[in-house]
């Protein structure tokens, strides 16, 4: 799990840790659970713990990666519609751990390479800062990381936002 947040650090290195800690912090809400509980629908709505790590290894891509003219892997889901949250039976929650892996690698590259104030072109046409991106994948994965709290609460128990013993 990632380092407190520095008290001192600079903008970029400030957002970077903020958003690698809620990164950890939905991974580390997998941990010990099998297939059917990563699965399990916990919400009428069907959301359940594997299904928000795809939907977040997505919106890395498309925030970071397409917005930048970064090369995205080639997806083979609709990330426009619910299929960037819901798993179909030949996904294993093994296969999106590691896609997010890979989304969350290709992000950090973005971020290393870009200056905060460099821009972007969203998916929606608007013109983003490196910045703006940054503080919003912060609060996407921060709100994910919270229902994974949740879910996981739901599911056996455990709950909080860090693991035990781990720098806040």
């Amino acid at each position: 799990m990632s380092s407190h947040v520095p008290w001192t650090g600079d903008e970029k290195e400030v957002l970077r840790v903020s958003l690698d800690r809620h990164r950890d912090a939905v991974l580390w809400k997998l941990e010990g659970l099998d297939e059917e509980q990563l699965r399990r629908p916990m919400t009428p709505t069907g959301t359940n713990l594997i299904g928000l790590v795809k939907h977040l290894a997505s919106v890395e891509y498309g925030w970071f990666c397409e917005t930048f003219g970064r090369p995205v892997e080639p997806l083979w889901f609709d990330p426009a519609t619910d299929e960037d949250s819901v798993l179909g039976p030949d996904e294993t929650s093994r296969q999106i751990v590691d896609f997010y892996g890979r989304a969350r690698a290709a992000a950090d590259r973005v971020i290393l390479e870009t200056a905060l104030e460099d821009t972007g072109t969203a998916w929606h046409g608007a013109t983003v800062s490196m910045r703006w991106v940054l503080v919003h994948m912060v609060e996407e994965t921060a709100r994910h990381a919270g229902h994974a709290d949740i879910l996981r609460e739901l599911i056996d128990g455990a709950a909080g936002d860090h693991r035990p013993g781990s720098p806040r």
